[in-house]
This record gives structure tokens, C-alpha cells and sequence, in this order.
């Protein structure tokens, strides 16, 4: 039996890395389905991210004082009065609320997984674990910054601001209103790298091109840093502004590693 030719080896390999890409670009199990089963399906994800919810705001609910002293440990002692009826009794369900949530979101993310998987590539599914492994963590990532830098950062400044003028007596509902809309806004900022990766994957934008557009980052990390702090105070602000930054080329750095 004669050896193969080099022509013959570059053809035989050639078809090789074609027919890997044609199994990368191909969509695995792809099943017909009708534009009623589809919204059929949405439904029956939607449902069972409402039940799970439900049910993590019940259990919150019903732990609800612990997280209630895990919150109020920025506050250094400050005491909190309840201004009218039942105050203390909607701030209980509205920190429920937002803890349900949370405790929720990795169930309600793996039904948006299971929705769109059927529709995706074997290259697109190969994407998808890492892209939700580090959005989650990600969104925990900002929880955790908010709670332990800003939150005391922004309570010390309004302290010490008034210190020797007022006595801090603060109301329940307005101070978890500001932990809970700082916590949630600095979750969601901390989404910006993977947004830069979704777009870089896509061939939307490069890594060079979002490093070219660093002044309007800047500029818009800080009405960013302005607009998702619930107060006013420069401190907050300015540390959410550098938290977004080193997100923003910490993502040029990640769309740079894939090669885009």
C-alpha cells in the first residue's frame, strides 16, 4: 500500500477541520416546533421562575430578621425609628422581596439556559456555561463590593457630616430603600464585562475598538456611578465610577484573551 501524497494528506486534513466546523456550527437535537409551542414553552419557564420566587420570598420572609441585622451592620449602631404604622411590616416584604430574588436568580438564569438552548449551536452551548458561571458570580461580586465598601463609605460620610448636629435617627424604610437600590444597581454594573464579551463573541465590537473609546467610558462611568447610586454623596459615587472602569478593561483584557 503507497504512502498518501502531500496533496492528499492537505486534502484529508482540510476535510477534517471542515467537518469539525460544520459539527461546531451545527444545532444539536434541532426540533421543529411551532410558534404556539414555543410560547407554550416560555410559558411553562416563566411559571416555574414565578414559583420559584414565591417561594424563596416566603422562606426570606420567614427569615426575614436575620437578614433585617445582616443589613443593618453598615449602619454602625445608627437607630431606626419606624415613622407611621406598619413601616417595619412593608420593609419586612420588601426585603423579602429582594431576597427572594436573589436566592432565585441562579433558577430563574437555568430556565433562560433550558429556553434558548435548543436553538443554539454546538460552538454557541460550548459559550454558555462560562458566560453564565461568570455572570453569576459577577452579580455576587458586586453584591458583595456594595455591602462591604459602599455602603459603609456612603453611611461614614453622612455620618460624620452631621455628627455634631443632628442626631442619627433614621428611618427604616428610607435606609433600606438606599441599601437595597445600591446593592441591586452595583449587581447589575458588574454585568459589564460580560455584555464586552457577548459583543466581542458576536463581532460587534473588538477589543481595540472599545479600548479607543476610553474617554466616553470615563465620562460614562461616572453618570453611571451618578445615576445608579441612590444618594449624592462624591464618595459612592466615585467608588462605584472606578469600579465600573476596571470592569470596563478588565473585559478589553477578556475579549482580547479570546482573540476578538
Amino acid at each position: 500500500m503507497t504512502p498518501p501524497t502531500e496533496l492528499e494528506s492537505a486534502t484529508t486534513e482540510t476535510a477534517i477541520l471542515n467537518g469539525d466546523t460544520a459539527d461546531l456550527d451545527e444545532v444539536p437535537y434541532d426540533v421543529e416546533m411551532s410558534l404556539f409551542d414555543h410560547l407554550e414553552e416560555l410559558r411553562q419557564r416563566i411559571f416555574y421562575s414565578l414559583i420559584a420566587v414565591v417561594l424563596a420570598i416566603v422562606v426570606c420572609f420567614w427569615q426575614v430578621r436575620p437578614i433585617v441585622s445582616l443589613l443593618e451592620v453598615p449602619a454602625q449602631g445608627v437607630k431606626f425609628l419606624q415613622l407611621s404604622p406598619g413601616e417595619y411590616f412593608f420593609v419586612s416584604f420588601k426585603v423579602a422581596g429582594y431576597s427572594g430574588l436573589v436566592a432565585a436568580s441562579p433558577f430563574i438564569l437555568y430556565q433562560i439556559v433550558l429556553f434558548v438552548l435548543p436553538g443554539l449551536t454546538r460552538r454557541e452551548r460550548r459559550l454558555v456555561g462560562p458566560l453564565v458561571l461568570g455572570s453569576s458570580l459577577l452579580f455576587f461580586a458586586g453584591l458583595l463590593f456594595a455591602y462591604v465598601a459602599l455602603i459603609p463609605a456612603a453611611l461614614n460620610f453622612f455620618i460624620s457630616y452631621g455628627a455634631d448636629v443632628v442626631e442619627q435617627l433614621w428611618s427604616i424604610d428610607r435606609y433600606f430603600e438606599f441599601v437595597l437600590l445600591l446593592l441591586f444597581s452595583t449587581g447589575l454594573a458588574f454585568q459589564i464585562p460580560i455584555l464586552q464579551m457577548l459583543l466581542g463573541l458576536l463581532g460587534i465590537v473588538n477589543s481595540d475598538q472599545m479600548l479607543k473609546g476610553w474617554r466616553y467610558v470615563l465620562l460614562g462611568a461616572a453618570v453611571l456611578g451618578a445615576v445608579l447610586t441612590p444618594s449624592t454623596d462624591p464618595v459612592t459615587q466615585s467608588l462605584l465610577a472606578g469600579a465600573v472602569l476596571f470592569l470596563y478593561f478588565g473585559g478589553i483584557g477578556l475579549v482580547k484573551a479570546i482573540g476578538r
